[in-house]
């Protein structure tokens, strides 16, 4: 798969394409059925498919200091674009000069000229051009001006709920890492470097990979969780993955502190994971975060969620 910064870098050669355009963040199973959609056009006119999206987040240009929680980072949203069959991903840099082009230069720049797009698909509640001013039928109409069709895809809905990336962000900030789960189509990941925290944990016999994860990571509510540490290599592939017990929050139980997401492998003490690239795949909680009047209080629900994880994640 290509993976393109900016309109300079794609290949001055580009041909036809089949082009979608979102931000995509999450690729969750409405982005996911936009995609397929996409991939579908493309094979019968044996073209490839190009997705389009931005950096940084628009809200954050538009309105600074309004930028969410993302729930993937760019290197994540790419690879798993790359998995439902993108054949490049095309990372517009978001200024403010970007965000006033008119929604007919928005097409012109990047649709006819830079990609030579033969058919965009998109989802039905697609805005783009300056104050989100253009909607699918104006898309359609200036498909006709550039020579390319257009084409929205219904919002998916599932269980009575429509999939959005800000449905998903009120399920993490609840705790609910669950229904996270279910419109996601996988576990919610938090990635980050592994470094040195109070080392509290391998004290208390269970030692943990602390996270330092990226600017606006989407992280769950404080609590308990069970899931999946995995370390990962330079290009993001997988090194290692293990089971895990997951803890964030403050550690009150210690007095204040800073919020920490960390990990335990179950069962290993024999890690050295300091300054690794790892991800942590949440899929269910098992508490809230607790102050608790001893040492030995805290260790024997330590061991308690262990348990529970251990059964939640190896059957």
């Amino acid at each position: 798969m290509y993976r393109w910064y900016g309109l300079a870098e794609v290949p001055s050669g580009w041909d036809a394409c089949v082009a979608t355009i979102g931000e995509f963040d999450g690729v969750h199973r409405g982005h996911q059925l936009i995609v397929a959609r996409a991939r579908e056009v493309a094979q019968v006119r044996a073209l490839p498919v190009v997705v389009i999206t931005f950096d940084p987040h628009p809200d954050e240009v538009v309105r600074p200091g309004s930028h969410p929680p993302l729930l993937t980072t760019s290197r994540r949203r790419a690879e798993l674009l790359a998995g439902l069959g993108a054949d490049a991903v095309l990372v517009l840099p978001f200024s403010l000069e970007f965000s006033r082009l008119s929604p007919d230069e928005f097409v012109r720049v990047v649709l006819s000229e830079r990609l030579h797009a033969a058919v965009v698909v998109v989802g039905e509640n697609f805005r783009f051009g300056h104050k989100a001013a253009g909607d699918v039928p104006l898309l359609a109409q200036l498909g006709e001006k550039y020579d390319f069709a257009a084409e929205g895809v219904p919002l998916l809905v599932v269980d009575g709920v429509t999939v959005s990336s800000t449905y998903i962000r009120e399920c993490l900030a609840a705790g609910d890492v669950a229904a996270a789960a279910h419109v996601l189509g996988r576990p919610h990941r938090v990635e980050g470097i592994v470094v040195r925290g109070h080392m509290r944990g391998r004290g208390l016999g269970f030692p943990t990979a602390n996270l330092e994860t990226p600017p606006h990571t989407a992280t769950p509510a404080d609590g308990v969780y069970a899931g999946w540490l995995t370390s990962l290599d330079l290009d993001g592939s997988e090194i290692g993955r293990w089971p895990a017990a997951i803890s964030v929050g403050t550690n009150p139980t210690f007095g204040a502190g800073d919020r920490t997401v960390e990990a335990y492998a179950l069962d290993r003490d024999d890690l050295d994971l300091y300054g690794a690239h790892a991800a942590i795949d949440f899929t269910a909680r098992l508490r809230g975060t607790e102050r608790f009047d001893s040492v030995e209080a805290l260790i024997t629900q330590m061991h308690r969620d262990v348990s529970q994880a251990r059964a939640l994640t190896t059957g």
